[in-house]
């Protein structure tokens, strides 16, 4: 039990510490504060989510005790309650079939044990794009309670930063930053989405290499997002035009949807993929591409959509499988 609790509080420690390290304003704390959950998140997938909350708690009370309460209630939300969350929903399971008692195999010295389902992936990608959701809202309303209050105060710290870079900055300026207050929204979205899958990830490798992963790899070809999801997309992308805080809210809410179908579109790439000899090159290809220019990730998203809509995985892997054995 101690070292159970000793192992929580460690991880609360590193994420408060990486969280609290922005405070410097050293380039090396920006990615220090986006990496925050991967330590809990370990915890929870390698120890089970009561060690992630634990921790999460303790480093939650530190960081309010210490830097005051907005702190603690951002770490909370935008740290501490994803790890814990998705943590738990790694691990949860159910099974699928039942050895009656009794029944047990010859050679087996214990009856065997059900088959166990997990939680599906694309489920936790709708969770991700969940999270991302809330924690860019939270983030854009600790700047003003409605739009105008929230782009104002964007536009003017960009016009600060722009300043403190060129203090002759010009009228051509002022449109840039209008352009950026524009779709800082969706970027942020776009970033908290990228870091929280990259931190799930990473813990997933890092319990897996220390063998504390209780659940088998998951087949990521396979990750698709729930039917539904398709149509809250488009309900988000039609309160886009309505502006104002709803319209804000519409418009993260579609971003962090539409990075889940970029995330399940690179699923169906892997998938189509898999008859080519240079696969290889055609994947490395494509994530370059992606990560250097960005606006590419539009196809992956499209692709995403396109195999909820038309299965175009299911239509392949089944043109896959060998014909079945004739009949005598």
């Amino acid at each position: 039990m101690m070292a159970f609790v000793l192992i929580a509080l460690i991880a609360g420690a590193a994420s408060a510490l990486m969280f609290a390290s922005i405070i410097s304003g050293a380039l090396i704390s920006l990615v220090l504060f986006y990496l925050a959950p991967l330590p809990l998140m370990v915890a929870s997938i390698g120890w089970g989510p009561l060690c992630a909350s634990l921790g999460g708690i303790a480093a939650a009370i530190g960081l309010g005790a210490l830097f005051g309460l907005p702190y603690c209630i951002a770490f909370a939300v935008t740290v501490a309650l994803p790890a814990w969350w998705l943590g738990h929903l790694a691990l949860l399971s159910r099974p699928i079939g039942k050895v009656a008692v009794g029944h047990a195999a010859p050679d087996a010295a214990a009856p065997a044990q059900p088959e166990l389902e997990w939680y599906p992936v694309g489920r936790i990608l709708l969770w991700l794009a969940g999270f991302a959701t809330l924690t860019t809202i939270a983030a854009l309303l600790t700047l003003g309670t409605d739009a105008e209050t929230i782009i104002g105060t964007l536009r003017r710290g960009l016009m600060r930063m722009l300043r403190a870079t060129d203090p002759q900055s010009s009228g051509e300026a002022g449109q840039f930053v209008d352009a950026l207050v524009r779709i800082a929204p969706a970027g942020a979205t776009i970033i908290a989405m990228m870091t929280l899958t990259l931190n799930l990830w990473l813990s997933a490798k890092i319990t897996a290499t220390s063998g504390r992963l209780r659940r088998p790899w998951p087949d990521m070809k396979t990750a698709e997002l729930p039917p539904m999801t398709l149509v809250a997309l488009c309900i988000a992308l039609a309160f886009c035009f309505t502006g104002g805080l709803l319209g804000i809210a519409a418009q993260i809410t579609a971003t962090a949807l539409m990075m889940g179908y970029a995330l399940t579109g690179f699923a169906v790439l892997h998938t189509l993929t898999l008859a080519l000899k240079s696969r290889t090159f055609w994947l490395g290809s494509t994530y370059a591409v992606v990560v250097v220019f960005g606006w590419p990730v539009i196809a992956m998203v499209i692709l995403g959509m396109a195999d909820a809509m038309f299965g175009f995985r299911e239509r392949f892997l089944r043109s896959r499988q060998p014909p079945p054995l004739p009949t005598p």
